[in-house]
Protein backbone atom coordinates (compact mmCIF):
# COMPACT_ATOMS: atom_id res chain seq x y z
CA UNK A 1 0.00 0.00 0.00
CA UNK A 2 1.30 3.70 -0.40
CA UNK A 3 2.60 5.69 2.34
CA UNK A 4 1.54 9.22 2.76
CA UNK A 5 3.52 11.37 4.61
CA UNK A 6 0.24 13.42 5.90
CA UNK A 7 -3.25 13.12 6.79
CA UNK A 8 -5.77 14.97 4.97
CA UNK A 9 -7.40 18.32 6.45
CA UNK A 10 -9.89 17.43 9.44
CA UNK A 11 -12.73 19.37 10.29
CA UNK A 12 -11.87 21.18 13.69
CA UNK A 13 -15.09 21.43 16.09
CA UNK A 14 -15.16 20.39 19.73
CA UNK A 15 -15.02 17.58 21.28
CA UNK A 16 -16.71 15.23 24.14
CA UNK A 17 -17.15 11.76 24.96
CA UNK A 18 -18.91 10.97 27.99
CA UNK A 19 -17.34 8.40 30.84
CA UNK A 20 -17.99 7.50 34.18
CA UNK A 21 -18.06 9.20 37.79
CA UNK A 22 -16.16 8.19 40.66
CA UNK A 23 -11.89 9.20 40.36
CA UNK A 24 -9.46 6.22 41.23
CA UNK A 25 -5.87 6.97 39.62
CA UNK A 26 -2.89 5.53 38.87
CA UNK A 27 -1.06 7.27 41.32
CA UNK A 28 -2.15 9.02 44.74
CA UNK A 29 -5.68 8.79 43.64
CA UNK A 30 -7.18 12.30 44.21
CA UNK A 31 -7.45 13.07 40.88
CA UNK A 32 -5.03 16.69 41.73
CA UNK A 33 -3.48 17.95 44.16
CA UNK A 34 -4.95 19.95 46.46
CA UNK A 35 -2.36 22.07 47.05
CA UNK A 36 1.26 22.27 45.78
CA UNK A 37 2.94 18.91 46.69
CA UNK A 38 5.95 19.79 44.43
CA UNK A 39 4.56 17.34 41.62
CA UNK A 40 2.99 17.29 38.09
CA UNK A 41 -0.81 15.79 38.78
CA UNK A 42 -1.80 14.41 34.83
CA UNK A 43 -5.43 13.85 34.80
CA UNK A 44 -6.59 10.97 31.60
CA UNK A 45 -9.23 9.11 30.73
CA UNK A 46 -8.85 5.69 31.97
CA UNK A 47 -9.21 2.59 29.63
CA UNK A 48 -6.91 0.27 28.01
CA UNK A 49 -4.18 3.07 26.46
CA UNK A 50 -3.17 3.82 30.39
CA UNK A 51 -0.56 1.49 29.98
CA UNK A 52 1.18 3.33 27.37
CA UNK A 53 0.71 6.61 29.52
CA UNK A 54 1.54 5.40 32.59
CA UNK A 55 5.14 3.94 30.77
CA UNK A 56 6.06 7.48 29.32
CA UNK A 57 5.32 8.92 32.78
CA UNK A 58 7.69 6.38 34.01
CA UNK A 59 10.10 7.37 31.32
CA UNK A 60 9.72 10.85 32.28
CA UNK A 61 10.46 10.49 36.03
CA UNK A 62 13.25 9.01 36.01
CA UNK A 63 15.10 11.82 34.94
CA UNK A 64 13.38 14.61 36.04
CA UNK A 65 13.30 16.18 40.24
CA UNK A 66 9.79 17.30 39.52
CA UNK A 67 7.95 14.27 38.78
CA UNK A 68 4.40 13.45 37.47
CA UNK A 69 1.54 11.69 38.92
CA UNK A 70 -0.89 9.85 36.45
CA UNK A 71 -4.55 10.17 37.92
CA UNK A 72 -7.45 8.23 35.87
CA UNK A 73 -11.26 9.23 35.92
CA UNK A 74 -12.52 5.54 34.55
CA UNK A 75 -15.90 4.40 32.97
CA UNK A 76 -18.53 7.12 31.44
CA UNK A 77 -18.36 10.01 32.80
CA UNK A 78 -15.30 11.61 32.40
CA UNK A 79 -16.35 14.93 31.16
CA UNK A 80 -18.71 15.47 33.50
CA UNK A 81 -16.30 14.83 36.91
CA UNK A 82 -13.73 17.11 34.73
CA UNK A 83 -16.54 19.63 34.70
CA UNK A 84 -16.87 19.38 38.59
CA UNK A 85 -12.96 19.98 39.58
CA UNK A 86 -11.71 22.04 36.78
CA UNK A 87 -12.18 25.16 39.32
CA UNK A 88 -11.41 23.63 42.15
CA UNK A 89 -8.33 23.00 44.50
CA UNK A 90 -8.45 19.61 43.01
CA UNK A 91 -7.68 20.43 39.75
CA UNK A 92 -5.01 18.87 37.54
CA UNK A 93 -1.89 20.30 36.28
CA UNK A 94 -2.78 18.82 32.92
CA UNK A 95 -6.07 17.04 31.39
CA UNK A 96 -6.63 14.77 28.36
CA UNK A 97 -9.19 16.26 26.16
CA UNK A 98 -10.76 16.14 22.91
CA UNK A 99 -9.58 19.28 22.30
CA UNK A 100 -12.16 22.47 20.41
CA UNK A 101 -15.34 22.60 21.95
CA UNK A 102 -14.83 20.76 25.14
CA UNK A 103 -11.60 22.80 26.13
CA UNK A 104 -13.39 26.33 24.96
CA UNK A 105 -15.58 26.87 28.28
CA UNK A 106 -12.05 26.38 29.98
CA UNK A 107 -10.41 28.92 28.07
CA UNK A 108 -13.42 31.20 28.30
CA UNK A 109 -13.09 30.93 32.07
CA UNK A 110 -8.89 31.76 31.88
CA UNK A 111 -8.48 28.90 33.15
CA UNK A 112 -6.14 26.91 30.70
CA UNK A 113 -2.50 28.54 29.71
CA UNK A 114 -2.17 29.18 26.06
CA UNK A 115 0.99 27.60 25.18
CA UNK A 116 3.11 30.36 22.52
CA UNK A 117 6.04 30.38 25.25
CA UNK A 118 6.01 26.60 25.66
CA UNK A 119 6.48 26.50 21.74
CA UNK A 120 8.26 29.37 21.31
CA UNK A 121 10.98 27.66 23.18
CA UNK A 122 10.56 24.37 21.74
CA UNK A 123 9.17 24.87 18.21
CA UNK A 124 8.48 20.97 18.17
CA UNK A 125 5.88 20.93 20.06
CA UNK A 126 4.29 22.30 17.28
CA UNK A 127 5.95 21.01 14.48
CA UNK A 128 6.25 17.67 15.20
CA UNK A 129 2.38 16.73 14.41
CA UNK A 130 0.42 17.40 11.99
CA UNK A 131 -1.18 20.78 11.32
CA UNK A 132 -4.86 19.80 10.87
CA UNK A 133 -4.48 17.91 14.05
CA UNK A 134 -3.06 20.56 15.96
CA UNK A 135 -5.08 22.97 14.95
CA UNK A 136 -7.61 21.38 16.53
CA UNK A 137 -7.26 22.60 19.90
CA UNK A 138 -6.46 26.01 18.64
CA UNK A 139 -8.85 28.50 20.25
CA UNK A 140 -8.98 31.96 19.60
CA UNK A 141 -5.78 31.66 17.65
CA UNK A 142 -3.98 30.34 20.55
CA UNK A 143 -2.57 26.90 21.15
CA UNK A 144 -3.85 24.98 24.25
CA UNK A 145 -3.43 21.36 23.60
CA UNK A 146 -0.55 19.13 22.54
CA UNK A 147 -1.54 16.22 20.94
CA UNK A 148 -1.63 12.50 22.77
CA UNK A 149 -2.51 9.47 22.02
CA UNK A 150 -3.72 9.19 17.90
CA UNK A 151 -6.31 9.68 15.83
CA UNK A 152 -9.61 7.69 16.36
CA UNK A 153 -11.92 6.90 13.56
CA UNK A 154 -15.04 5.04 13.68
CA UNK A 155 -14.94 1.35 12.11
CA UNK A 156 -17.05 -1.83 11.70
CA UNK A 157 -15.47 -4.50 13.96
CA UNK A 158 -16.27 -8.35 13.94
CA UNK A 159 -16.08 -11.44 14.75
CA UNK A 160 -14.43 -13.38 12.25
CA UNK A 161 -15.64 -16.86 13.22
CA UNK A 162 -19.18 -15.57 13.84
CA UNK A 163 -19.29 -14.16 10.36
CA UNK A 164 -17.93 -17.36 8.66
CA UNK A 165 -19.97 -19.79 10.17
CA UNK A 166 -23.36 -17.69 9.10
CA UNK A 167 -22.24 -17.43 5.80
CA UNK A 168 -21.31 -13.42 5.79
CA UNK A 169 -18.89 -11.36 4.81
CA UNK A 170 -17.71 -7.79 6.19
CA UNK A 171 -20.30 -5.59 4.14
CA UNK A 172 -18.99 -2.75 1.41
CA UNK A 173 -22.94 -1.86 0.91
CA UNK A 174 -26.02 -0.88 3.09
CA UNK A 175 -27.66 -3.60 1.52
CA UNK A 176 -25.24 -6.20 2.38
CA UNK A 177 -25.26 -4.97 5.99
CA UNK A 178 -28.68 -5.85 5.97
CA UNK A 179 -28.37 -8.92 4.38
CA UNK A 180 -26.00 -9.65 7.36
CA UNK A 181 -28.04 -8.78 9.90
CA UNK A 182 -31.13 -11.47 8.89
CA UNK A 183 -28.28 -14.41 7.87
CA UNK A 184 -26.93 -13.38 11.38
CA UNK A 185 -30.22 -13.98 13.08
CA UNK A 186 -30.72 -17.03 11.56
CA UNK A 187 -27.79 -18.44 13.28
CA UNK A 188 -28.85 -17.29 16.50
CA UNK A 189 -26.43 -15.08 17.40
CA UNK A 190 -27.54 -10.66 18.07
CA UNK A 191 -26.33 -9.63 14.77
CA UNK A 192 -24.29 -5.86 16.27
CA UNK A 193 -23.52 -5.39 19.78
CA UNK A 194 -24.51 -1.72 21.23
CA UNK A 195 -23.63 -0.47 24.23
CA UNK A 196 -26.96 1.60 24.40
CA UNK A 197 -26.58 1.87 27.85
CA UNK A 198 -23.38 4.31 27.50
CA UNK A 199 -25.60 5.89 24.62
CA UNK A 200 -22.47 7.28 22.61
CA UNK A 201 -21.93 4.10 21.10
CA UNK A 202 -25.55 4.43 19.71
CA UNK A 203 -24.94 7.86 18.30
CA UNK A 204 -22.17 6.73 15.79
CA UNK A 205 -25.07 5.29 13.71
CA UNK A 206 -26.44 8.55 13.33
CA UNK A 207 -23.14 10.42 12.41
CA UNK A 208 -22.01 7.67 10.00
CA UNK A 209 -25.50 7.22 8.15
CA UNK A 210 -25.85 10.99 7.52
CA UNK A 211 -22.62 11.40 6.14
CA UNK A 212 -23.42 8.52 4.24
CA UNK A 213 -26.52 9.82 2.97
CA UNK A 214 -26.65 13.95 3.13
CA UNK A 215 -22.45 14.11 3.47
CA UNK A 216 -20.60 16.20 5.26
CA UNK A 217 -22.51 19.47 4.85
CA UNK A 218 -25.58 18.43 6.68
CA UNK A 219 -23.88 18.19 9.84
CA UNK A 220 -22.12 21.45 9.40
CA UNK A 221 -24.84 23.25 8.86
CA UNK A 222 -26.34 21.96 11.75
CA UNK A 223 -23.97 22.67 14.25
CA UNK A 224 -23.34 25.87 12.78
CA UNK A 225 -26.64 26.80 13.78
CA UNK A 226 -28.56 25.99 10.89
CA UNK A 227 -31.63 24.30 12.22
CA UNK A 228 -33.41 23.45 9.12
CA UNK A 229 -30.30 21.03 8.37
CA UNK A 230 -32.51 18.35 10.33
CA UNK A 231 -35.74 18.63 8.91
CA UNK A 232 -34.41 18.30 5.27
CA UNK A 233 -34.95 14.65 3.05
CA UNK A 234 -31.77 13.51 3.61
CA UNK A 235 -31.94 14.13 7.17
CA UNK A 236 -35.13 12.06 7.47
CA UNK A 237 -34.05 9.43 4.82
CA UNK A 238 -30.90 8.62 7.00
CA UNK A 239 -33.60 8.45 10.12
CA UNK A 240 -36.03 5.56 7.96
CA UNK A 241 -32.87 3.91 7.74
CA UNK A 242 -31.80 3.82 11.44
CA UNK A 243 -35.73 2.90 11.95
CA UNK A 244 -35.50 -0.02 9.32
CA UNK A 245 -31.64 -1.11 10.86
CA UNK A 246 -33.49 -1.36 14.40
CA UNK A 247 -36.83 -3.08 13.42
CA UNK A 248 -34.89 -5.75 11.66
CA UNK A 249 -33.32 -6.53 15.10
CA UNK A 250 -29.97 -5.88 14.35
CA UNK A 251 -29.20 -4.71 17.93
CA UNK A 252 -31.15 -7.54 19.40
CA UNK A 253 -33.63 -6.11 22.27
CA UNK A 254 -31.63 -5.72 25.31
CA UNK A 255 -28.82 -3.22 23.94
CA UNK A 256 -29.64 -0.54 26.52
CA UNK A 257 -28.95 -2.88 29.46
CA UNK A 258 -25.51 -3.38 28.00
CA UNK A 259 -22.02 -1.00 28.09
CA UNK A 260 -19.10 -0.46 26.01
CA UNK A 261 -17.09 1.13 29.40
CA UNK A 262 -18.08 -1.78 31.64
CA UNK A 263 -16.78 -4.34 29.15
CA UNK A 264 -20.28 -5.63 28.01
CA UNK A 265 -20.79 -5.33 24.23
CA UNK A 266 -16.70 -6.30 24.06
CA UNK A 267 -17.44 -9.47 25.06
CA UNK A 268 -20.53 -10.04 23.27
CA UNK A 269 -18.05 -10.19 20.25
CA UNK A 270 -15.54 -11.70 21.84
CA UNK A 271 -17.33 -14.33 22.98
CA UNK A 272 -19.42 -15.08 19.80
CA UNK A 273 -22.37 -13.95 21.28
CA UNK A 274 -23.04 -10.84 18.37
CA UNK A 275 -21.13 -10.41 14.88
CA UNK A 276 -20.29 -6.61 14.52
CA UNK A 277 -20.08 -3.70 16.82
CA UNK A 278 -19.71 0.12 15.58
CA UNK A 279 -16.16 1.74 17.53
CA UNK A 280 -13.99 3.79 17.48
CA UNK A 281 -10.31 2.33 16.83
CA UNK A 282 -9.42 2.31 20.34
CA UNK A 283 -11.57 -1.15 20.52
CA UNK A 284 -8.83 -3.24 19.41
CA UNK A 285 -6.53 -2.33 22.28
CA UNK A 286 -9.48 -2.16 24.44
CA UNK A 287 -9.97 -5.85 23.04
CA UNK A 288 -6.11 -6.71 23.20
CA UNK A 289 -6.77 -5.88 27.07
CA UNK A 290 -9.83 -7.70 27.90
CA UNK A 291 -9.78 -10.95 25.46
CA UNK A 292 -6.06 -10.94 23.99
CA UNK A 293 -6.37 -14.04 22.08
CA UNK A 294 -9.63 -12.93 20.62
CA UNK A 295 -8.06 -9.43 19.29
CA UNK A 296 -5.02 -11.28 17.90
CA UNK A 297 -6.54 -13.74 15.54
CA UNK A 298 -10.53 -13.20 15.84
CA UNK A 299 -10.85 -9.85 15.60
CA UNK A 300 -12.15 -8.40 12.30
CA UNK A 301 -12.32 -4.35 11.11
CA UNK A 302 -13.80 -3.03 8.29
CA UNK A 303 -14.78 0.42 6.97
CA UNK A 304 -18.42 1.87 7.28
CA UNK A 305 -20.95 0.29 4.45
CA UNK A 306 -21.01 2.53 1.36
CA UNK A 307 -24.52 3.76 1.17
CA UNK A 308 -26.51 3.76 -2.83
CA UNK A 309 -27.35 6.79 -3.69
CA UNK A 310 -25.69 9.02 -1.09
CA UNK A 311 -24.53 12.25 -1.08
CA UNK A 312 -21.30 10.95 0.98
CA UNK A 313 -18.13 9.57 -0.67
CA UNK A 314 -17.74 5.53 1.03
CA UNK A 315 -14.26 7.05 1.73
CA UNK A 316 -15.20 9.64 4.77
CA UNK A 317 -14.54 8.79 8.06
CA UNK A 318 -16.27 10.07 11.63
CA UNK A 319 -14.60 9.87 15.16
CA UNK A 320 -12.01 11.73 16.80
CA UNK A 321 -9.40 13.25 15.04
CA UNK A 322 -7.13 12.98 18.75
CA UNK A 323 -6.83 13.57 21.83
CA UNK A 324 -4.61 16.04 23.65
CA UNK A 325 -2.92 17.12 27.00
CA UNK A 326 -4.14 21.14 27.72
CA UNK A 327 -2.08 22.75 30.71
CA UNK A 328 -4.25 24.75 33.91
CA UNK A 329 -2.77 28.49 34.57
CA UNK A 330 -2.46 27.46 38.37
CA UNK A 331 0.55 24.98 37.67
CA UNK A 332 3.21 25.57 39.65
CA UNK A 333 5.75 23.96 37.49
CA UNK A 334 5.06 25.45 34.10
CA UNK A 335 8.80 24.25 32.96
CA UNK A 336 8.84 20.83 34.14
CA UNK A 337 4.91 20.54 32.12
CA UNK A 338 6.70 21.50 29.12
CA UNK A 339 9.58 18.65 29.36
CA UNK A 340 6.80 16.64 29.81
CA UNK A 341 4.61 17.48 27.01
CA UNK A 342 8.00 16.80 24.31
CA UNK A 343 7.60 12.85 25.21
CA UNK A 344 4.12 13.17 23.34
CA UNK A 345 6.46 12.71 19.68
CA UNK A 346 9.11 10.87 21.40
CA UNK A 347 9.49 8.05 19.12
CA UNK A 348 8.62 5.76 22.45
CA UNK A 349 5.62 7.54 22.62
CA UNK A 350 4.85 6.66 18.96
CA UNK A 351 5.68 3.10 19.08
CA UNK A 352 4.01 2.16 22.21
CA UNK A 353 0.72 3.73 20.85
CA UNK A 354 1.10 1.92 17.69
CA UNK A 355 1.80 -1.22 19.51
CA UNK A 356 -1.65 -1.38 21.37
CA UNK A 357 -3.34 -0.39 18.43
CA UNK A 358 -3.66 3.40 18.27
CA UNK A 359 -2.77 5.85 15.61
CA UNK A 360 -0.65 9.00 16.55
CA UNK A 361 -0.43 11.91 14.09
CA UNK A 362 3.12 12.96 14.30
CA UNK A 363 4.74 13.87 11.31
CA UNK A 364 6.66 10.29 11.56
CA UNK A 365 3.98 8.12 12.23
CA UNK A 366 4.50 6.45 9.03
CA UNK A 367 8.05 5.76 9.59
CA UNK A 368 6.94 2.93 12.36
CA UNK A 369 4.00 1.31 10.56
CA UNK A 370 5.95 -1.71 9.41
CA UNK A 371 7.72 -2.47 12.43
CA UNK A 372 4.68 -1.42 14.71
CA UNK A 373 2.97 -4.41 17.03
CA UNK A 374 0.25 -3.81 14.65
CA UNK A 375 1.46 -3.47 11.39
CA UNK A 376 -1.66 -4.81 9.06
CA UNK A 377 -4.46 -3.00 11.25
CA UNK A 378 -1.90 0.84 11.66
CA UNK A 379 -1.45 0.82 8.54
CA UNK A 380 -5.57 0.10 7.30
CA UNK A 381 -6.22 2.77 9.82
CA UNK A 382 -3.63 4.93 8.18
CA UNK A 383 -4.77 5.13 5.03
CA UNK A 384 -8.08 5.06 5.76
CA UNK A 385 -7.81 8.25 7.44
CA UNK A 386 -5.17 9.19 4.88
CA UNK A 387 -7.54 8.79 1.99
CA UNK A 388 -10.80 10.21 3.91
CA UNK A 389 -12.21 13.70 1.93
CA UNK A 390 -13.76 14.06 5.15
CA UNK A 391 -13.42 13.08 8.62
CA UNK A 392 -16.56 13.89 10.74
CA UNK A 393 -16.09 14.62 14.79
CA UNK A 394 -18.30 13.01 16.48
CA UNK A 395 -21.86 14.62 17.21
CA UNK A 396 -21.71 15.10 21.06
CA UNK A 397 -17.97 16.29 20.41
CA UNK A 398 -18.76 18.76 17.68
CA UNK A 399 -22.12 20.48 19.62
CA UNK A 400 -21.27 22.53 23.23
CA UNK A 401 -20.96 20.23 26.12
CA UNK A 402 -24.55 21.30 27.40
CA UNK A 403 -26.02 20.22 24.73
CA UNK A 404 -24.61 16.53 25.07
CA UNK A 405 -27.56 15.35 27.39
CA UNK A 406 -30.36 16.28 25.29
CA UNK A 407 -28.49 14.75 22.50
CA UNK A 408 -28.07 11.54 24.43
CA UNK A 409 -31.40 11.46 25.52
CA UNK A 410 -32.89 12.13 21.67
CA UNK A 411 -30.42 9.76 20.24
CA UNK A 412 -31.57 6.85 22.59
CA UNK A 413 -35.42 7.50 22.60
CA UNK A 414 -35.30 7.91 19.18
CA UNK A 415 -33.43 4.33 18.58
CA UNK A 416 -36.14 3.20 21.34
CA UNK A 417 -39.22 4.46 19.40
CA UNK A 418 -40.43 6.72 22.08
CA UNK A 419 -39.39 9.28 19.53
CA UNK A 420 -40.84 9.66 16.05
CA UNK A 421 -39.02 11.19 13.57
CA UNK A 422 -40.52 14.53 13.66
CA UNK A 423 -39.69 14.28 17.50
CA UNK A 424 -35.89 13.42 16.50
CA UNK A 425 -36.02 16.49 14.38
CA UNK A 426 -37.42 19.32 16.98
CA UNK A 427 -35.15 17.84 19.71
CA UNK A 428 -31.91 18.20 17.85
CA UNK A 429 -33.49 21.33 16.83
CA UNK A 430 -33.44 22.86 20.30
CA UNK A 431 -29.84 21.79 20.98
CA UNK A 432 -27.85 24.96 21.80
CA UNK A 433 -25.18 25.40 18.36
CA UNK A 434 -22.78 27.75 20.83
Amino acid sequence: MKTRARLPRLVACGATLTLALGLSACGDGNGGASSDDGKIHVLVYGDASNKVEKKIVDTFNKTSDVKVVLDTIPGADYQKKLQTIINTPQAPDVFFNWGGGSIKPFVKADLLMPLDDFIKKNPDLENKFLPSVFNNAVVDGKPYGIPMRGTQPVLLFHNKKVLDEAGVKPPKTWDELLDAVGKLKDAGVTPIALGGGDVWPTQMWFQYLFDRVAGPELFKKAVGGDKSAWESADSKKALNMIRELVDAGAFGKNYDSVKYTNGGSVALVASGKAGFELMGSWYYSQQLTDHKEFAEKGLGYTAFPAVEGGKGDPANVAGNTNNYYSVMKKTKHPEAVAEFLKLMYSDEFVKAQMDIGNLPTTTNTAEFIDTSGTPEYSRFQYDLVADAPSFQLSWDQAYPQKASSDMHKAVQQFFNGQLDTDGFIKAMQALPTE
